[in-house]
C-alpha cells in the first residue's frame, strides 16, 4: 500500500518517486585491488602508483586477497548470498584517468548476490531495502583541470583502489528514506571495518537513480545522479530531480535516460551524458584474471569473525539495559559510542548514563569537532557523575554545572562537588525550618495550594532559591506536601 505522505503533489495529481542507490565504498585496505601500491588520503600526486596502475607493457593484475575478504565480510553483514565462484570483467568505457583504457569490474557473476538492510525511520518504524548485488571494481584516478590553463593534469593515486559497489533494489520512496538507507549502510560498513565511511574524502559516495510515476503505473524512466557524497546533498539532489521530472511529464514531455551531476551551490542537477546500457560498455571476462573461487570453509571462518552488528547491538542494549528503542538507536550509530556507554553504565542507572552520553557529552564533542574516542572525559568520569546523582549528593540541575566544570578541566566530579560545596541539602531539619518560615510568611499562597495543588511549584521554587539550588527536590516536595496537607 502506498504511503500518501511520501507522494509529491503536481498540477495533474500525486506522483510517487522511486529510488535505487548504487553506493561506492572504498575497501579498507593498505594496498590496491590488483597491485601492491599503497592506499591513503593526502599523498602528493602520483606517489602511490605502481607499474600495474600505470598500465606499463607486460604488467599483469594480481588479486588482493584482503580486498576479497573485506567484500565477503560485507556481504555477510548485509545478510547476502556469497557467490563461491565469480569472475572479473573488463568494462570498456573511456576513463581518461585509467591508463589501461578500461576498468576491471564484475558484471554477470559478482562476488556477492542478494541481501537486505533494515532501515529505521525517524519515528522508530522500519523499512526494508533489498540489496541486488555487491561487486568489486577499481576506482579511477583524478583529472585536474585547474593547474594549468592549457593542460589537464592527471593524479593516479586513486587509480586501482578497491571499491565495493553495493547496488540496492528500487525500494525507497522519499529522499529521507534514501538518506536513512545510506546512513544505515555506512554504520554497518564501519562496524565491519570494511570501509571507513569517510564521505568527505570520497571513500563513500552514492549514485542515485531517480524516477517518478503516478501511483500504480509502471516504473518510469530513471536518471542517475553521480557521485553524491553527503546525506544532505543526496536529499537535495533527489528532491530537485523528482520535481524536474514531474514538470517535464506534466508539460507533455518525456524523460531521457541520462547521467546527471548535482551542483550543491545551485541545489540542482545538470546533464552529464546520455545513460549507457550494459552493452555499451562491451563487458568481457578479463583474460589476465582467473575466475575467483572461494573455499566454503574460509567463508565460514570470516562469518565466525564478524563483530556484533548494529541491529544485534541495538536489541541487546534494549534487553540488557532496559533502554528505549530510540536511546539504543542513537547509541549504536557509532560502535565507539555504544562501547563508551557500556563502560560508563557498569553498575549505574543505564537510562541516566545514556542521557549524559547522547546529550551533554555528544553536544560538547560535536561543538569541539571531536570523535567520542577523543573525548577528554572518559567513561569512568561520566559514571562518577551519574553515581553522585543516584546517591542524591547532587541534583540533575547541579550536575549540569559540575559537568561544565569537568569539561573545563577543573577535575573529577566528586572533587568539584566538594571543592565548590555543591552537595544537595537533604537535611530534613534544615529544610523543614525554611518551609515552615515560608508557609508562615505566605498564608494566602499556602491556602491556595489546597484548591490548586499545582501551586505548590511556587513553594518549591522559593525553597530552591533559599538554598542556592542545592535542596534535594524529592525531599522538598515530600516535606511541602506534608506541611500543606496535599495528597
Amino acid at each position: 500500500m502506498t504511503d500518501t505522505s511520501k507522494l509529491i503533489a503536481g498540477r495533474t495529481g500525486q506522483w510517487e518517486v522511486v529510488l535505487g542507490l548504487e553506493v561506492h565504498a572504498q575497501v579498507a585496505s593498505n594496498a590496491k585491488l590488483f597491485s601492491g601500491a599503497a592506499v591513503g588520503f593526502g599523498a602528493e600526486p602520483n606517489q602511490q602508483v605502481s607499474l600495474v596502475d600505470a598500465a606499463m607493457p607486460g604488467m599483469l593484475p594480481v588479486i588482493n586477497k584482503h580486498c576479497v575478504e573485506q567484500a565477503v565480510k560485507t556481504g555477510l553483514g548485509l545478510k547476502a548470498q556469497i557467490n563461491l565462484k565469480s569472475h572479473f570483467d573488463r568494462k570498456n568505457y573511456f576513463y581518461p584517468d585509467l591508463p589501461q583504457g578500461y576498468q576491471i569490474s564484475q558484471f554477470k557473476d559478482p562476488i556477492v548476490g542478494e541481501g537486505e538492510v533494515i532501515v529505521e525511520h525517524d519515528d522508530g518504524t522500519t523499512f526494508k531495502v533489498g540489496i541486488e548485488r555487491l561487486h568489486l571494481e577499481q576506482d579511477a584516478g583524478k583529472s585536474l583541470h585547474d593547474q594549468d590553463p592549457n593542460a589537464t593534469y592527471v593524479d593516479l593515486n586513486r587509480a586501482g583502489t578497491a571499491l565495493m559497489e553495493i547496488v540496492s533494489r528500487p525500494d525507497m520512496r522519499s529522499s529521507a528514506e534514501a538518506a536513512a538507507y545510506v546512513k544505515k549502510l555506512r554504520t554497518i560498513l564501519v562496524y565491519l571495518g570494511t570501509c571507513d565511511g569517510d564521505m568527505e574524502k570520497g571513500n563513500l559516495r552514492a549514485d542515485v537513480n531517480v524516477s517518478v510515476r503516478k501511483v500504480g503505473d509502471p516504473l518510469g524512466t530513471r536518471c542517475e545522479i553521480k557521485n553524491v557524497n553527503s546525506y544532505r546533498y543526496i536529499q537535495q539532489a533527489i528532491e530537485y530531480e523528482a520535481r524536474r521530472q514531474i514538470e517535464i511529464l506534466e508539460d507533455g514531455g518525456s524523460i531521457d535516460q541520462e547521467t546527471r551531476l548535482f551542483d550543491p551551490n545551485k541545489g540542482e542537477t545538470r546533464s552529464m551524458r546520455s545513460k549507457e546500457e550494459a552493452h555499451d560498455y562491451r563487458y568481457f571476462p578479463d583474460p589476465d584474471l582467473l575466475p575467483l573461487e572461494l573455499d566454503p570453509a574460509w567463508v565460514k571462518e570470516i562469518e565466525a569473525s564478524l563483530p556484533e552488528l548494529p541491529d544485534a547491538k541495538k536489541a541487546r542494549l534494549q534487553s540488557q539495559y532496559g533502554l528505549s528503542a530510540y536511546d539504543a538507536g542513537v547509541l549504536i550509530t557509532e560502535a565507539a559510542r555504544a562501547d563508551f556507554f557500556e563502560e560508563a553504565a557498569k553498575g549505574r542507572d543505564a537510562k541516566l548514563t545514556a542521557n549524559w552520553v547522547t546529550n551533554d557529552l555528544a553536544a560538547k564533542l560535536t561543538a569541539g569537532g571531536l570523535e567520542i574516542t577523543e573525548s577528554p572525559l572518559k567513561p569512568d568520569a561520566i559514571a562518577e557523575l551519574v553515581a553522585l546523582i543516584e546517591e542524591g549528593v547532587i541534583s540533575s540541575k547541579i550536575a549540569k554545572d559540575v559537568f561544565e566544570r569537568m569539561w573545563a578541566g577543573e577535575g573529577r566530579a566528586r572533587e568539584i562537588v566538594e571543592k565548590q560545596g555543591l552537595q544537595q541539602v537533604s537535611d530534613t531539619g534544615a529544610l523543614e525550618k525554611i518551609i515552615e518560615d515560608l508557609i508562615a510568611g505566605n498564608p494566602g499562597q499556602a491556602a491556595s495550594v489546597k484548591e490548586k495543588p499545582q501551586a505548590i511549584g511556587w513553594f518549591v521554587g522559593q525553597v530552591m532559591k533559599a538554598t542556592g539550588g542545592k535542596a534535594n527536590p524529592g525531599t522538598v516536595n515530600q516535606l511541602l506536601k506534608s506541611k500543606l496537607g496535599v495528597e
